[in-house]
Formats: C-alpha cells, structure tokens, sequence
C-alpha cells in the first residue's frame, strides 16, 4: 500500500502535460498545480524535473498552509487522526 504522497504525487503526474519547444527542448506543466512549470533538454529529464517541482511545491504548501487541490481523491488538506493506543 502506497502512502498518501506518494499516491497524490503519481496522480498529480498523470495530469503532467509536455511540449516540445522550438530549441527542441521541453517544457512541463500540471494545470491542476497553480505555477509547476519544469524545463528539460530531453523529455526524460523535464519529467525528472517536473516531478522534484511537485515535490517542492507540496512540501512548502503543507508548511505554510495552503490549501493543495484533491486530486484523485487525495486530499492532503486533512489533519491526520490519530488513534488511541488502546484502541490498538
């Protein structure tokens, strides 16, 4: 079972869109991620990228409180609950 970054970063991907750019290089987005933008020389290397820009992008969202759009059912907006030991 996958933890639920993992699970919201694979899924924010899925919507990952790619142009190659007239200097043949390429350039990657994620509409539904307001401002991930990443450039490559191959399209390899601008979804390396693309994907460390998500992983940037969520962490400092998370530490400063913005509100991160669901994708796929994946809302890292909630509070985790935590049970009771004794409920364990």
């Amino acid at each position: 079972m996958q933890n639920i970054l993992t699970g919201y970063i694979q899924n924010a991907l899925f919507y990952a869109e790619y142009d190659k750019l007239e200097d043949g290089t390429f350039s990657g987005k994620i509409p539904l991620c307001k401002g991930i933008i990443a450039f490559g020389n191959t399209l390899r290397e601008c979804e390396n990228e693309l994907q460390s820009t998500l992983e940037d992008w969520i962490l400092v969202g998370l530490q400063l409180g913005h509100n991160l759009p669901i994708i796929s059912d994946y809302d890292l907006n909630k509070k985790p609950v935590y049970e009771p030991m004794a409920a364990m």
